[in-house]
């Protein structure tokens, strides 16, 4: 028994892939004769000896291409420019980002002098407060009272809230009653504004 004889659609197919294998094959042909006769052609050149430049044939160029050439290396000068522009710029920001630091840390520093020096002074208020305090709390209740009815009231308020409860109390009763009233209103309400939680 013979094989089946192939369809038209498989002959036609077989055909066109055997066709392109072929078309492909003369290309890769084509491809090495061109290139083997650039390179005969550069040879026969060299063997004359003779310059091209030598034989009178000038290298023309069409008048938009050298204007194009011209805007391009115009353009190329002006992006050589900006970036040395923007080097320029990224240099002046460095430095200046430096004089900050600089600046930023010489601030912390005097923060934190001033913050040395301001606990220095509240030390010593405190120190000198609690010595008048500790004055008045010795002095006679009677003087003491004297001293207490000529200060402001918010001044005196102060005092008093420092001192021990009974020399307090002594001061109090020799006061004016008016002003005892002022400075008991005052000290009651030193706390009234302070958050409760």
């Amino acid at each position: 028994m013979k094989p089946p004889l192939p369809t038209p659609r498989k002959r036609r197919k077989r055909w066109l892939g055997r066709s392109s294998l072929l078309i492909i094959m003369a290309l890769f042909g084509g491809s090495a004769a061109l290139r083997l006769m650039d390179g005969v052609g550069f040879a026969f050149a060299r063997a004359s000896g003779t310059p091209q430049e030598s034989q009178g044939s000038e290298c023309t160029t069409d008048a938009g291409v050298m204007a194009l050439l011209g805007e391009i290396q115009g353009r190329e000068q002006r992006v050589i420019e900006r970036e040395g522009l923007m080097a320029d710029r990224n240099q002046a920001l460095q430095l200046a980002e430096k004089r900050i630091e600089e600046r930023l840390a010489a601030l912390v520093a005097a923060e934190e002098k001033l913050a040395k020096t301001v606990s220095i002074a509240d030390q010593a208020a405190d120190e000198d407060v609690a010595r008048l305090v500790t004055l008045y709390e010795n002095m006679k209740p009677k003087d003491a009272a004297r001293l207490f009815e000529q200060m402001s009231p918010e001044f005196a308020a102060g005092f008093m809230a420092r001192m021990r409860p009974n020399a307090a109390a002594a001061i109090m009763a020799g006061v004016d009653p008016k002003i005892g009233y002022t400075i008991s209103v005052l000290i009651a309400g030193r706390n009234a504004n302070a958050p409760k939680n």
